[in-house]
């Protein structure tokens, strides 16, 4: 693998293995460099989301990227997210719509529904994803999408996504890293024929204070993080690193010139005592 490869996604659309994540960069000038240094560092890959609320400086970098750097628009993947406040079918266009003007875009690559079960809806969140559905669907027949997907779902808001859709979701977006691998969720989402990608892939910061990760960091003359960042993608799903700092940024993305043993793969699955935030309940979740 490199950073040019990918994976094939259920309608044949290709998407970069290894993304960029922007949660929590800073709208303004932060996200913006971040981004533009991730596009010049070779990530072609940008995940963003409306409650991000960072589109607008995605967008101008990968304006500024394209300028700059000769590459077109097809070179580039580019994923946001529906917001818990715009579920429904109409509010969903909508939504698509503002996040697109937001991003000076005529497409998105991908689109996902960000949580399954908002406080909002929380009475009738079958019926209304069921409609945000039917609104992307006809989003992807229009042109305005490349692909649709879901983030957060558990194994029962699929099914119940399901009976209604008429194309099933093409990635399901959860938290993944090591103490947090949701074995059974990640293979249902990949029995439907969903890429799983990984969120929060380095964890929330215990990861770098383990002593076995350490000495896996000085087996394999590589950092803790690129470590994380390499078993994701062994275990076959979609990193989605996060960083701001451009020295980071790069060495996230260089993770093709070595393969960790498989008994040492197994060994990161298994490690507890990380202090890892789990990933939240969707239905507890208090947004």
């Amino acid at each position: 693998m490199t950073i040019s490869s990918s994976f094939d996604l259920a309608n044949g659309t290709k998407i970069p293995a290894i993304g960029f994540g922007t949660w929590q960069s800073a709208d303004g000038q932060e996200c913006y460099d971040a981004v533009l240094a991730a596009l010049r560092a070779g990530y072609r890959h940008i995940d963003t989301a409306a409650a991000y609320g960072n589109e607008e400086s995605v967008g101008r970098a990968i304006a500024d990227f394209l300028s700059e750097s000769g590459c077109s628009r097809g070179d580039l993947f580019v994923t946001t997210k529906l917001w818990n406040s715009d579920h429904g079918y109409e509010q969903t266009k909508k939504a698509l719509d503002v996040s697109l003007k937001k991003l000076a875009l005529d497409y998105a690559d991908l689109y996902l529904i960000h949580w399954p079960n908002p406080l909002q809806f929380r009475d009738c969140w079958k019926e209304k994803n069921a409609e945000s559905w039917k609104a992307m669907e006809e989003a992807l027949g229009e042109g305005k999408l490349r692909a649709i997907g879901i983030s957060n779902f558990c194994e029962r808001h699929i099914d119940a996504l399901l009976e209604t859709a008429e194309i099933r979701p093409m990635v399901n977006q959860i938290k993944l890293c090591p103490g947090q691998t949701q074995e059974k969720l990640v293979e249902y989402s990949k029995s439907l024929g969903m890429v799983v990608e990984a969120y929060s892939p380095l964890g929330t910061g215990g990861i770098f204070s383990n002593d076995f990760m350490k000495s896996l960091a000085e087996k394999y003359k590589k950092s803790i993080a690129q470590i994380c960042i390499r078993w994701s993608l062994q275990k076959g799903f979609l990193p989605l690193p996060k960083s701001v700092t451009p020295s980071r940024i790069a060495e996230n993305a260089a993770v093709f010139d070595f393969a960790i043993d498989d008994s040492d793969c197994e060994k990161i699955g298994s490690l507890t005592g990380l202090d890892i935030k789990q990933a939240r309940n969707p239905d507890e979740a208090p947004f």
